[in-house]
Order: structure tokens, then C-alpha cells, then sequence
């Protein structure tokens, strides 16, 4: 998600209804202490007690290999207000892979152990998570991992329920999840492939999770966490989100980010978020033919709420 869930987003996401809490894109951490100012810009959310506007609790990423170095940097993090650290180990990204973060940890059982309780260690009284894969060529590994991020001292585990090699493809391995579940004494929760609420259940009842973990598939459809929350609360099945319900956030994140960047940066921003949206909608997708040929922000906002095909 870097690149994508910044504090514009969050703030929209969260206000929809729904989720428990957010985390943000990963700080990524090298050799050194950052200065607060890096963990103020990408969340700003500190300010406000590690929080959005509505109230939804913020969690705060850090992603790197070398425990004294994450050690320090968690510490700068919650003295700067974080109130929760999660560990990514599952970044497929190739350069970051390629320098011994996110995903290629996977390969080390006895890295991720060193670097959660480092970090566990540096700040004994924060909450700190770890984010998983299955692994990373293959899962033979799975397990260890996962229990090496618990001994290390992670209170939860987020596990996308596919290995760095497999990406994003289809299908996202939820039967997976319920081994590495028995085998771990923390909660899991539950990620990868969740687009919709029947995905929600199948996600739920293959994996034995409690919860789950949305990430492309709330920018696809910004209302799922309240559309789950609902069918949680009330057991009634709302109707599938409509088209004037997406663009409606779409135009508010143009809208809160038109003050600080460059039009071109806007623009390119929505069709990112609007080219997620397609996978997902028909609608959506018939839409994209259209407003991916637009450059300026104006006529693209102006085309969101016109018809599908101009």
C-alpha cells in the first residue's frame, strides 16, 4: 500500500465507518535514528493522539532489517506519540526486498525474532504487531516465522495469506492462516484478497479468524468496513456500494489534496485509485476508458459525476 494510504486517505476511509483501526504507509527504516519530523509528515495523526478526525486509532509502520536500528527508531516513533508499532515483513516490493527488508525476511525466522523484540525491548509499554507473508519463494518457512515474530514478543499477527513470489495473484491462501493460527498463542488477523462481504465470510470461515485486514479492497469499495460492520451489527446484507457513492470520495481526496501538490500529481493520484476501483466494477471500469485520457483535475471531477460514457 506505500505510495497509497496516506493521511488524506485514512481520514476518508475511516470517516466511511467501520474499522477498528488504520495503519499507515511503513517508515522505512536504514541504519539511523530519523528525525520526528519523518514520523510527523507521513502521520501526522501523531498530533492528534495517534488518531484520525473521526477517532479511529492510527498505527504506526515501520519496515527494516536491523534491530538496533528499529530499536531507536520505535522509540523516536512513540515518543513522538505513536501509541502502536507494527513490524512489516511482507513488503513484495524489489527494492525493498533487495535490501533486506519487508518480504525477504521471510527467508530468517531468526531475523524477524531479533527485530521484533528489539523493538519490543526499546518500547516495552507500546503495543507492536508484526505483518507476515506465508513466506517468500515458498511456505515452508510459515510457521517458523510466525512464531518467531511471537516469541519475539508481537502481541498480534496480520498475515496476507500469500508468499512474495505469488505477489497479488489469486487466490489468497486463507486455509493457510488457520495452521499458522494453531500454532501461535496471539490473535491473527486475517489479509489478503477481501473485495467483498462475501469474501469476508469466506476469509473468516476458511482462515478461523475473527478479523480481518482490508487493504486494496477498501479503495475498491470505500463503504465495505461499514457494509461489514452492518451485516456484524444487524445481519442484513446492504446493497452493493453504487457508482455515486465511490465518486463522491474520490472527489473529497482530489478536493484535500489539491492545497499541497501539483495538479498533475492529483490527477495521477485519482486514476491510481480509480484504476483499483475497476477491478471490482463494472461501472467503475467502464469509467476508467474515459477519465484515464483526462489531465486536468477540473474535467476529471467534472466526468465523475457525468455519464459513463461521454
Amino acid at each position: 500500500m506505500e505510495g497509497v494510504i496516506d493521511v488524506t486517505t485514512r481520514r476518508l476511509l475511516s470517516a466511511q465507518g467501520g474499522l477498528d483501526w488504520v495503519v499507515t504507509e511503513f517508515v522505512r527504516v536504514v541504519d539511523q535514528p530519523l528525525p520526528p519530523r519523518v514520523f510527523h509528515r507521513l502521520c501526522p495523526e501523531l498530533a492528534q493522539g495517534a488518531a484520525t478526525a473521526d477517532g479511529t486509532p492510527v498505527q504506526l509502520q515501520l519496515l527494516g532489517s536491523d534491530p538496533t536500528a528499529m530499536a531507536e527508531n520505535a522509540r523516536i516513533a512513540v515518543g513522538c506519540g505513536a501509541t502502536a508499532l507494527d513490524i512489516n515483513f511482507g513488503c513484495p516490493a524489489k527494492t525493498v526486498n533487495r535490501h533486506g527488508g519487508g518480504a525477504s525476511m521471510l527467508k530468517s525466522p531468526s531475523d524477524i525474532h531479533a527485530t521484533v523484540a528489539a523493538v519490543c525491548r526499546a518500547v516495552p509499554d507500546t503495543p507492536v504487531s508484526a505483518k507476515l507473508r506465508l513466506g517468500f519463494e515458498d511456505r515452508q518457512l510459515a510457521l517458523q516465522c510466525a512464531a518467531a515474530a511471537v516469541q519475539g514478543g508481537a502481541r498480534w499477527l496480520t498475515l496476507h495469506a500469500r508468499t512474495r513470489k505469488e505477489g497479488y495473484r489469486p487466490p489468497a491462501h486463507w486455509e493457510w492462516i488457520a495452521r499458522i493460527r494453531h500454532h501461535v498463542n496471539v490473535p491473527i488477523v486475517a489479509n489478503g484478497d477481501i473485495w467483498t462481504l462475501e469474501d469476508y465470510w469466506q476469509a473468516r470461515a476458511l482462515s478461523g479468524c475473527r478479523n480481518v485486514m482490508i487493504g486494496r479492497g477498501l479503495l475498491s469499495d470505500p463503504l465495505l468496513a461499514a457494509r461489514i460492520r452492518h451485516w456484524q451489527r444487524t445481519g442484513e446484507q446492504l446493497p452493493t456500494t453504487q457508482w455515486a457513492e465511490r465518486a463522491a470520495v474520490l472527489r473529497a481526496f482530489a478536493e484535500g489534496l489539491a492545497d499541497d501538490l501539483p495538479e498533475k500529481v492529483v490527477v495521477s493520484l485519482i486514476k491510481q485509485w480509480l484504476s483499483l476501483m475497476r477491478q471490482h466494477d463494472t461501472e467503475a471500469a467502464e469509467r476508467f476508458v474515459h477519465l484515464r485520457t483526462l489531465r486536468h483535475t477540473d474535467d476529471l471531477l467534472d466526468a465523475l459525476d457525468g455519464p459513463a460514457t461521454p
